[in-house]
């Protein structure tokens, strides 16, 4: 009999490692488990960034507080407030929170499955009329107390892998987590740029319509003095040019309330006026410079992408698991109790009943539907792979596009100085056209540089948001600000006052030409008024 079980044993052990995928040599090199161990898979990054050879774009480690460049207290104060009380970073934390849990629970099945106390109580009667039986009593009570364990070995590495999978898991909910914190910082900055740009080009168009406004009063009173050049079409044209100006400003009104609304929901409020908070203010200007390193370190950067293989490692464990369903499942199982019919006998040594012993269990005739499963995995195991690589491209374009917006975006804005500079000029050298009487001046050709100026001026404004955009851009693409949650808190800063309705500069001057176009009490308009000074904010 010992010769014929040292046989049989060797032929079920081949028999088993057959009808499964995974061979003796292969089982022992995974640890005692079937189904492939995982590696993270290989993934396509460039070398270099296209730009790298600017000199701009410098090598560097740090991009955790990356919102600091800007040196803007306001955008400070919005990032650390969004950080504390955004919802969609707290849906995120609650996932994390399941996800430990789900982890606590695979934990659990490395123990003994089943484990239960039990106890009852009966009251039982036997039949006196059934053949061959005469009970001593028709009634009687049945008292059971005991416990049960069952518990299924890890032969087959079917729970350690399902451990796994639930740590990975874990891993990619606070991986999720930092990715929506990411998000969430890029967008409040992206939000509070928007918000300073707006604002910027509706203070430039206001200031143009005021000035306007000057200068339309001015040529009504020439007009109405019967001063010589002066016509009603020049007036026409100038109150249309106006009416031009002053129209475009509702429609960034518009744009400005949807931001700061856009902004109060990353906030964690509802919908307020932002004035008192964040006042008025320039747009904020980042140094000419970024912070880039290189493109492997989006690999360990960039939340999403460590996300994604994270999720194609807890998938990897799933192929495992479904592979031990070819094999079978061995377990202990024991009942310890007591029996009696009187309660006080419950406990006593001749009341007590037991047992214990090994058990297996094999689907042998489900073949069919537990390969078919274990196929099913692995798909969806490439898929995650392939998920994981795309998501590196995208990671690697997203901070290619940052990059060339935030140099390119420089460029333009020069251009568009240079540009508004001689569009000033050209204003300025009509005015000086029209009030000298010289030859050659064209009121419909003044109206047409002036409406040149306020276009330049507007592109210049976007320009510049358009810089601090591309930047952004560049920080969210790199995956920098998820650190935030491993310091200290930090300190909210003081919201800053909120300076003039238009620039300074633009203020003092719009001020001269009040004083030099509006006419005071019980004085005429004189017949020659001054040269007036360039509108343009220099």
């Amino acid at each position: 009999m010992l010769r014929a079980n040292r046989k049989t044993l060797p032929a079920m052990a081949a028999i088993v490692f057959w009808c499964g995928c995974t061979g003796p040599a292969e089982y022992l090199r995974n640890g005692f488990k079937v189904g492939p161990n995982y590696r993270q898979p290989a993934a396509p990054v460039a070398e270099h960034w296209i730009d790298a050879v600017d000199i701009r774009a410098q090598e560097g480690e740090d991009l955790s507080r990356w919102w600091t460049v800007f040196n803007d207290p306001a955008l400070d104060g919005l990032v650390v407030q969004a950080y504390q009380q955004n919802l969609s970073l707290r849906e995120a934390g609650f996932r994390v929170l399941q996800a430990r849990a789900q982890f606590g629970i695979a934990v659990g099945e490395l123990f003994p499955q089943q484990q239960n106390a039990f106890g009852s109580y009966s009251r039982e009667a036997v039949s006196r009329s059934s053949a061959g039986l005469s009970p001593a009593k028709h009634f009687f009570d049945q008292w059971n107390a005991g416990f049960n364990l069952a518990w299924e070995l890890d032969f087959w590495g079917r729970f350690r892998r399902a451990v796994a999978a639930a740590d990975a898991q874990l891993d990619a909910s606070v991986e999720s987590y930092d990715d929506v914190l990411v998000t969430l910082l890029s967008d409040v900055a992206t939000n509070y740029v928007q918000v300073r740009t707006l604002q910027e080009r509706i203070r430039l168009l206001q200031f143009n319509v005021d000035l306007q406004k000057l200068v339309l009063d001015w040529t009504n009173r020439r007009l109405k003095g019967g001063k010589a050049g002066t016509l009603l079409l020049d007036v026409h044209q100038i109150e249309s040019s106006l009416e031009q100006t002053a129209s475009q400003i509702p429609e960034l009104e518009i744009q400005l309330r949807q931001a700061e609304n856009r902004l109060c929901t990353l906030l964690g409020t509802p919908p307020a006026d932002l004035h008192d908070l964040i006042g008025e203010d320039r747009i904020p200007t980042p140094l000419p410079d970024v912070v880039i390193g290189i493109p492997a370190d989006l690999l360990r950067r960039r939340p999403d992408v460590r996300r994604a293989e994270r999720l194609a490692a807890a998938q990897s464990e799933l192929i495992g698991i479904a592979q031990a369903d070819l094999y079978p499942a061995f377990s202990i199982n024991g009942t310890l109790g007591y029996q009696a019919r009187n309660f006080p006998d419950l406990l006593s040594s001749k009341s007590f009943t037991g047992s214990v012993g090994p058990s297996f269990q094999w689907n042998l005739l489900n073949y069919g539907r537990i390969v078919n499963n274990v196929r099913l995995q692995d798909a969806r195991f490439q898929e995650l792979v392939v998920t994981y690589q795309n998501t590196v491209l995208q990671a690697n374009e997203e901070a290619e596009d940052g990059l060339v917006t935030f140099l390119r975006a420089q460029r333009r804005a020069k251009h568009l100085q240079r540009s508004v500079k001689a569009a000033g000029a050209a204003v300025d050298e009509m005015f000086d056209i029209w009030q000298k009487g010289k030859a050659g001046f064209d009121f419909n050709r003044f109206v047409l540089i002036e409406q040149n100026r306020v276009q330049q001026q507007d592109l210049l404004a976007q320009s510049k948001g358009e810089i601090a955009q591309g930047l952004i851009q560049v920080y969210r693409a790199l995956g920098g600000g998820w650190e935030i949650r491993l310091g200290p808190g930090p300190v909210v800063p003081p919201a800053p006052a909120a300076p003039p309705g238009v620039p300074a500069e633009g203020a003092e001057e719009l001020q001269k030409l009040r004083r030099l176009l509006e006419p005071q009490a019980g004085v005429p308009p004189p017949v020659e008024p001054e040269r007036l000074p360039a509108p343009l904010p220099k």
